[in-house]
């Protein structure tokens, strides 16, 4: 008699064809508190396109076969041009015509900065790491204001939502993308040590134009059709707008010297550039560059929370996904009480990132209102701070919910090793965390910042004990705080806090009630998986469940 030798069982199935708006109750109640009344039917569609088989597939590809550096074409013309799998482009395109880009500048629809950022944290489970090139178009679009001219032709295309990625002249092209060039080797973070020069070049109907002449240190999506970037003018630092391909149709001076060898984050191209005499026209006036780098900083961190706390939401759907399906030690893996625990604290982890990042997201809405304006500008450093921190934490822990399964990646097919490669992308670019606590001090300086966290912080008050101490503290504490050495455990609390306050008015009160006990009140470990035996797990998990 002849046995099966590899009888497949106890293995379970992907989390394939799914709606992730729908499955995700958390991100739902959040949309509610932040927008309500917000007409969800085009969330439900996009939840469904990035939850099917077909699209993940997609992304598959495009992590597995990496974008290419073609700098000659084959009669050694200078091209500059790098090569994308096809699912490369139909991801851009998916999120182009899904409108995560520029159209919450186009004044159209309710609530188009939160609409945007769900959709932005749908896509992300997805993919994310084509969303760089589309992140940077949603960033640069109102500094791009600042040259009339140049906002006139291209605006309308940057809020298209149709992709074409062809090299082209913008004016024969229905939609375009941006990107930024900043940092260079000898600076990094610090763009004031930036070397590369602009020298005047005459005027034209695009306003004062330049020849640029350095270098890019990390250039992310070289194949964007036009970009903001920092070089030194006569009067200091200067912002400028560098197009791929000039008016007449010619190639800008911009060589691509590599692509980077990345860590994650691998379906999109970072490079390193030199400019040879390129022409950009000036944004803005002379020496301004740091405060517009600023702003435009100020939206990819934005997106660095949100692309974390859809990461988190996505390595806890599948962890979950496949605790419930697996056995071991004769239950489902979901029914042990040590993988409860880990689940559910990592449900809190999620469900308060997503709180924070939505809640920043809505302060965009309303530049007009001085309450928002400074929740706006103290929530972006402690939110891109915090959330991005316990990303990679949070990716291993969740990992390790499938063991070895969760490890092995087999042809990009591994998705909670994709996850964990992408992680720390967050964390570091736009900013680190010294950089993220250091803003965060900045921030502190301008205006009523405590006053408007304070207001912020009241209607949770009375909702857990632990949260009213953190709460009262705060003032005194923003109040006295003198040395930099400080700033991160201040960013930490502030985030802790506010995470803790929307719980209270938005999640049930299990979630509420052990997210304060753990992070707030001190009843936790120092792993995931360490909430107290009290903490109501099964309705937490419940909650989070896909």
């Amino acid at each position: 008699m002849t046995h099966a030798t590899h009888e497949v069982f106890n293995q379970p199935l992907p989390l394939a064809d799914v709606n992730l708006f729908d499955i995700n109750q958390p991100l739902q109640d959040a949309v509610r508190f932040n927008a309500p009344g917000l007409d969800t039917g085009a969330l439900r569609e996009l939840g469904r396109l990035a939850g099917s088989a077909e699209m993940q597939n997609h992304a598959r590809l495009a992590n597995v076969h990496t974008p290419e550096l073609r700098s000659f074409d084959p009669y050694g013309h200078r091209i500059d041009e790098v090569e994308f799998h096809p699912s490369y482009h139909a991801l851009m395109g998916a999120a182009t015509a899904a409108g995560l880009h520029g159209t919450p500048w186009s004044g159209a629809g309710s609530n188009p900065h939160v609409l945007r950022a769900v959709s932005f944290m749908l896509f992300t489970e997805l993919e994310p790491s084509i969303l760089c090139p589309i992140s940077m178009t949603y960033a640069v679009t109102p500094a791009l204001q600042e040259n009339a001219a140049v906002y006139a032709d291209w605006g309308p295309r940057l809020t298209s939502r149709a992709y074409d990625p062809a090299l082209k002249v913008y004016k024969d092209k229905p939609g375009v993308t941006m990107g930024m060039g900043m940092t260079e080797k000898q600076g990094g973070s610090d763009v004031r040590a930036n070397t590369s020069q602009a020298v005047p070049d005459g005027r034209d109907a695009w306003g004062e134009r330049y020849r640029i002449t350095g270098h890019k240190w990390f250039f992310s999506a070289p194949m964007c059709d036009a970009f903001l970037v920092l070089a030194q003018a006569a009067d200091g630092l200067t912002c400028f707008f560098l197009p791929r391909v000039l008016p007449d149709g010619s190639r800008n001076g911009l060589r691509i010297q590599r692509l980077k060898d990345k860590l994650g984050n691998k379906a999109n191209a970072s490079s390193e550039v030199e400019f040879q005499d390129a022409l950009a026209w000036r944004v803005g006036d002379e020496g301004r560059g740091v405060p517009q780098i600023l702003e435009m900083g100020t939206r990819t961190r934005l997106d660095c929370s949100l692309g974390t706390s859809a990461l988190m939401r996505q390595a806890l759907a599948i962890a979950i996904h496949h605790t419930r399906q697996r056995k071991a030690f004769g239950k489902f893996l979901i029914e042990q009480p040590l993988m409860k625990n880990v689940l559910a604290d990592l449900a809190l982890e999620s469900e308060a990132a997503t709180a924070l990042a939505l809640r920043l997201a809505r302060a965009f809405e309303r530049h007009d209102d001085a309450h928002e304006r400074l929740i706006a500008r103290v929530l972006t450093p402690v939110a891109k701070f915090w959330i991005c921190k316990r990303g990679s934490h949070f990716s291993e822990e969740a990992m390790e919910c499938m063991g070895g399964n969760g490890y092995v990646e087999e042809d990009g097919h591994g998705i909670q090793a994709r996850i964990y490669r992408e992680m720390p992308v967050n964390s570091i670019w736009e900013g680190a965390g010294n950089i993220m606590a250091i803003d965060l001090l900045r921030a502190l300086r301008k205006g009523d910042v405590a006053g408007a966290l304070q207001a912020e912080l009241a209607p949770a008050r009375g909702a857990h004990a632990a949260l009213d101490r953190m709460i009262d503290a705060l003032p005194t504490r923003i109040d006295a705080l003198a040395n930099e050495t400080e700033a991160r455990r201040l960013a930490q609390d502030v985030a802790l806090a506010l995470q803790g306050a929307l719980l209270a008015q938005t999640a049930p009160a299990a979630v509420t009630d052990a997210f304060c006990a753990s992070r707030l009140g001190g009843d936790w470990g120092q792993a995931f998986g360490t909430l107290s035996a009290s903490a109501d797990m099964d309705a937490i998990v419940k909650r989070a469940m896909p």
